[in-house]
């Protein structure tokens, strides 16, 4: 009888740990900048149990909870640092009574690892990160003085700008490695398995919409996808990306459009109908919301950009005035 009852134990385990499968976090770095910074308050969409492909660094400002990465489970208050590896769910759960707001709750370092790549290449030295990086797989806790010195360079991060933003990451990583030594988190039996974590609802869904942004998508055939109700499924969506669907496909739409206007082979109503929209008025709409101009200026003002590394600057001078005498 008690191993019976140990076996159905272990079955409800199981069970549970089949419904928590981490949700896929999209990660948007601008294209002009190296890594992105940001904070966010309590509750927000993204605190739940997720992964992405990037590193992350995460330092908590306000509240006391509960975190988890990998399969560790810890207390966190204010001063909690930790970094986190490619693919590693991770969420922190704090204790706000319901119905409360943390205006901010923690500050969010996060980068891809080409862009690491990059700076090892171009400068040796910042090779001594690598060992912190792949420690980082398993989930890294700092001390909290460690925590208490990144606070003021990570806040400045928030709003620097240029070369600034390059030496604060610098100096924040100095400060990484000059630290006691990092607690790893996650078991070392622990892997991050994406291909598996791909499978979730949430995941199968914004997979299905990357693979056929050109197609008609309607939010009703993707709520059937995801065996939801039309109403369930948008507030469901909504929750995990933090727009209404159709704001979230003609953002992906319209940045792919970018990708076809750079490459100057189609018409501006070539790509507009390749990318999913069923109009050219609508096209130009949406675009002009997203970007601020119209698809065909646009692409007027990265043609400047191309003529004015050329040795034609004069070319470019006449671009600009031709654009200008449209306005």
């Amino acid at each position: 009888m008690k191993n019976d009852t140990i076996d159905a134990a272990e079955r409800g385990t199981r069970r549970r740990a089949r419904v928590a499968q981490p949700d896929l976090e999209l990660v948007a770095v601008p294209r002009d900048e190296s890594f992105k910074v940001w904070s966010h308050g309590y509750p927000y969409r993204t605190v739940r149990w997720h992964f992405h492909p990037e590193y992350e660094l995460h330092l908590i400002t306000a509240t006391t909870g509960k975190y988890f990465v990998g399969d560790y489970i810890g207390d966190f208050a204010a001063g909690n640092l930790v970094m986190t590896g490619p693919n590693l769910p991770h969420n922190w759960v704090s204790n706000v009574p319901r119905g409360e707001q943390v205006n901010e709750r923690c500050l969010v370092l996060q980068f891809d690892s080409e862009f690491v790549l990059r700076a090892i290449d171009a400068f040796p030295e910042f090779r001594k990160v690598t060992g912190l990086l792949e420690a980082s797989r398993c989930g890294v806790l700092f001390p909290p003085e460690t925590g208490a010195a990144a606070e003021p360079i990570m806040r400045e991060m928030l709003h620097a700008q240029g070369m600034r933003r390059i030496a604060l990451f610098v100096s924040l990583f100095g400060l990484l490695l000059q630290s006691s030594e990092p607690v790893k988190l996650a078991s070392a039996a622990y892997r991050a398995d994406p291909a598996r974590y791909a499978e979730t609802r949430i995941n199968h869904v914004l997979t299905y919409i990357g693979k056929n942004l050109a197609q008609e998508l309607r939010e009703a055939d993707l709520a059937g996808l995801a065996g939801q109700s039309v109403s369930a499924f948008s507030r469901y969506f909504r929750r995990h990306t933090g727009v209404p669907f159709v704001q979230y496909v003609n953002r992906l739409r319209i940045n792919l459009a970018c990708q076809l206007l750079l490459s100057g082979e189609l018409s501006i109503s070539e790509i507009g109908y390749q990318i999913g929209f069923n109009n050219l008025s609508n096209f130009n709409r949406q675009f002009l919301m997203l970007k601020g101009m119209s698809p065909s200026r646009w692409r007027a003002y990265q043609q400047i950009n191309a003529a004015s590394g050329s040795t034609a600057p004069s070319m470019a001078s006449q671009h600009m005035a031709a654009i200008a005498a449209t306005q």
